[in-house]
């Protein structure tokens, strides 16, 4: 008798301890004047949410030499993992990677990675974007986590790089459609050595986005990166697609190589882009 009591005192200290931590899980921070939206904290393991993300396949963008495909993204232990990986064979489900005539014996090296989308299931108009993340930094990773314009074509429909980090340089930008009709950048850079601290990359930082009707303002680690004017990516009042007055839709990914990513090497993989949350919050 006493040692069935025991065990459900066990038992029950147990279960209290297992309640608290969950409890604490859904403990998010609290913003004065902002309501928390939208987010993904990856604790599941498995495939990411289907409800939250859609994935880009293929080769997509800037010469980049990564195979995009949904099997390179996994949640484990808490965390979404994005892995960057060499491969003998590319998946049989889509195109040869041979197929492409401009990549024909240009890879010595076959890479896979993934990209991630909130497209077609959630974008959102103004608020606070944050990312909890490890980025990886070997020779020819290109990590980001951006947002796109859901209405128009690139560049027209805004792009924000919240974060980007490709040959030691942590980055912040945006870019819209200029009068010209060329590309307008503000685009704001610091070298990973700039952080002064040697293992800045192996520890998790936390990317943010304050975005308004009157400005975008990009952070890490609550430092202040980049701050840029809405009224300054308006070309006039008769522009149909006013780029960041309309919602953004989000992109988590790990490119490799590429016009930006530059040289890598067998050394570079596997590479993994760790992340932890991604959270949206708008004001009341």
């Amino acid at each position: 008798m006493k040692f069935i009591t025991f065990k459900f005192l066990v038992f029950g200290i147990v279960l209290i301890l297992i309640s608290g931590f969950v409890m604490n899980k859904e403990k998010y921070p609290k913003y004065k004047g902002y309501n928390l939206v939208w987010h993904d904290e990856f604790n599941v393991n498995g495939a990411p949410d289907e409800k939250n993300w859609n994935y880009e396949e293929g080769f997509v963008r800037n010469n980049e030499n990564q195979w995009y495909q949904k099997e390179n993204a996994y949640c484990q232990n808490g965390f979404l993992i994005i892995e960057a990986k060499t491969e003998s064979r590319i998946n049989p489900h889509f195109v040869s990677y041979d197929d492409k005539d401009w990549r024909k014996n240009r890879d010595s090296i076959r890479v896979t990675s993934s990209c991630l989308i909130t497209r077609g299931k959630h974008s959102w108009k103004y608020g606070r974007f944050e990312m909890r993340a490890k980025i990886p930094v070997a020779k020819g990773m290109w990590p980001a986590f951006w947002t796109l314009g859901v209405q128009g074509n690139w560049p027209a429909n805004g792009e924000i790089d919240i974060m980007e980090y490709y040959r030691g340089k942590i980055l912040a930008n945006v870019a819209w459609k200029s009068v010209s009709g060329a590309t307008a950048w503000n685009s704001k850079t610091a070298l990973l050595s700039d952080f002064k601290k040697d293992s800045w990359a192996d520890e998790f930082h936390i990317w943010k986005m304050d975005w308004d009707e009157n400005s975008i303002k990009l952070y890490v680690d609550n430092q202040l990166m980049n701050e840029t004017s809405i009224n300054e990516t308006i070309i006039d009042s008769k522009q149909l697609i006013k780029p960041f007055l309309q919602p953004h839709y989000l992109l988590v990914n790990l490119a490799v190589g590429g016009t930006e990513g530059g040289e890598f090497n067998k050394k570079s993989f596997p590479s993994k882009y760790s992340i932890d949350y991604i959270r949206v919050y708008q004001k009341k």
